[in-house]
């Protein structure tokens, strides 16, 4: 397994990418029982062992594959800034994009919730990177918001977000109400009363 901190090489890097996307295809097809190790070395084209010195556990390639989708959502309003001319406007477009992009691939948003959430303590770095990720995105649409209450409103957004995502892969929810639960929070943190 690859040591926090480590450089990759460039062939090294790009097989590690390779498993990422066997991964991601995998359970959007067949969600996260579809993912096996096995099958994930056969579809990146590496050895099983390749694999382990990247992940040690299914939950922690798939926690993987949840920051680097994270770090897409990113890169994609890095490209195109939330639109809105409030914070809650803003916030609320980014919310929106992000649910979008979770509803169009159900198995993978049920795949990735699942590992995510995991005990697994390999997972534990997965969770603050894709948090981190969630806070730089969102922070980006809150122009006019101190950094304290900003603070609050990430951290609420968070369990918002995670709860929903959990309602919806249980099954206690439909896809569009993760959205529409983090629209509700949003707007009544940001919006003036």
């Amino acid at each position: 397994m690859t040591i926090p901190g480590e450089t990759l090489t460039r062939n090294q890097a790009a097989r590690r990418d390779r498993v990422i996307e066997a991964a991601i295809e995998l359970a959007s097809e067949g969600g996260y029982d579809a993912v096996q190790m096995r099958e994930v070395a056969a579809s990146a084209h590496v050895a099983l062992g390749t694999i382990y010195r990247y992940f040690s556990s299914k939950d922690h390639l798939l926690a993987a594959c949840q920051v680097e989708w994270s770090h897409q959502i990113e890169e994609d309003l890095s490209r195109r800034p939330p639109r809105g001319d409030t914070d809650a406007d803003r916030v609320v477009d980014v919310l929106r994009r992000a649910t979008r992009a979770q509803e169009r691939r159900p198995r993978l948003t049920a795949a990735l919730v699942t590992a995510i959430t995991a005990p697994d303590p390999a997972v534990s770095e997965c969770q603050r990177e894709m948090t981190e990720s969630h806070q730089r995105f969102l922070s980006a649409a809150m122009r006019d918001v101190d950094d304290d209450r900003r603070d609050r409103v990430l951290q609420i957004l968070a369990h918002v977000w995670i709860a929903a995502l959990l309602a919806r892969v249980n099954n206690w929810q439909s896809d569009p109400d993760v959205g529409n639960e983090l629209e509700l929070a949003a707007r009544t943190l940001l919006e003036p009363c």
